[in-house]
């Protein structure tokens, strides 16, 4: 199909202009080179299309016939292609996205700009979901696809993963804790820990690999909302225990955190979508956007971050 398009091509260029020579020169390419298009254009209609002669060169019958055809179909192309790009940059369309609370506020943001600047007329709305409601509202349709975390699994639902990070330590500048440069989780026994609720995906991640100590963590406030929690912490009412990316990404007057340790607790967080579904063109854009943005540039800020 490509080649017939190019002697397409080459054979309106050649009658427009008279001359294979000048019309070799304006498409860019060798006079041989032009010369074996026409000639698999002419075994492909079965129809010689020029008169050649050692001074000039003139439509046959057939090819005085085909001309104005050719050229439609030279136009149509050239259109199509014209409305395939336009549509690309002006298409419209709204996105639905589930999303943990963490995900859209420290590192949604910088994926919207970038998709916006693209695409400028397609709308996005942003659901805040646990981990549980998230996967439902995926599994459910209420929503594209999603930002979850790895271990809230489904048979029904695909996983892509985009950041794996740890659980740090969020603390005052002022804390005991703040001065040392790695902390044990036995550090915390004696200590008010606050924590999210226990239905939450990131508790359930941290009970399970704190099964095998040999004591509890003291859990003295329970919160909805990583960003509560936090807050509780800089009103120094405890140490809290947070994912990575929910720490501010500037350095903080009051806050800091530091690494975990004895043992390292991490989650992974990934586009969640269910199987066997077909995304609208928009969503599909925009989840391309997500994995090169997150999982392939270099330049991204979260690549390598989290992998020590």
């Amino acid at each position: 199909m490509q080649h017939e398009l190019q002697g397409i091509q080459a054979f309106v260029k050649i009658a427009e202009i008279g001359c294979f020579t000048r019309a070799s020169q304006f498409l860019h390419i060798s006079q041989p080179a032009l010369t074996r298009r026409i000639k698999k254009l002419e075994q492909s209609l079965g129809a010689i299309l020029f008169e050649r002669s050692t001074r000039s060169i003139k439509l046959t019958t057939v090819g005085r016939e085909f001309l104005p055809k050719a050229k439609n179909l030279i136009d149509f192309y050239e259109s199509s292609i014209l409305s395939i790009k336009e549509m690309a940059t002006h298409q419209t369309g709204v996105i639905t996205l589930s999303c943990l609370p963490t995900a859209a506020f420290y590192f949604l943001p910088s994926v919207l700009k970038d998709f916006n600047n693209h695409y400028p007329n397609i709308r996005i709305r942003i659901l805040e979901h646990s981990a549980s409601d998230c996967l439902d509202a995926v599994l459910n349709g209420d929503a594209d696809f999603g930002i979850n975390m790895i271990n809230i699994t489904h048979p029904n639902i695909d996983f892509a993963p985009l950041v794996n990070e740890p659980f740090v330590l969020a603390c005052r500048r002022d804390h005991e804790l703040a001065q040392k440069p790695l902390v044990t989780w036995e550090d915390l026994a004696n200590l008010k820990l606050i924590g999210v609720r226990r239905s939450s995906g990131n508790r359930s991640l941290i009970d399970q690999a704190l099964e095998q100590v040999q004591w509890k963590p003291n859990w003295f406030y329970e919160v909805r909302h990583l960003s509560t929690s936090l807050g509780m912490v800089e009103a120094g009412l405890g140490v809290a225990v947070v994912p990575s990316l929910a720490m501010p990404t500037d350095e903080h007057h009051i806050l800091i955190s530091r690494p975990l340790i004895e043992p390292v607790i991490r989650r992974t967080l990934g586009l969640v979508q269910r199987r066997e579904t077909t995304l609208s063109p928009a969503a599909e854009k925009f989840r391309e956007r997500l994995l090169q943005l997150w999982s392939h540039e270099k330049s991204s800020p979260w690549v390598g971050k989290f992998t020590q």
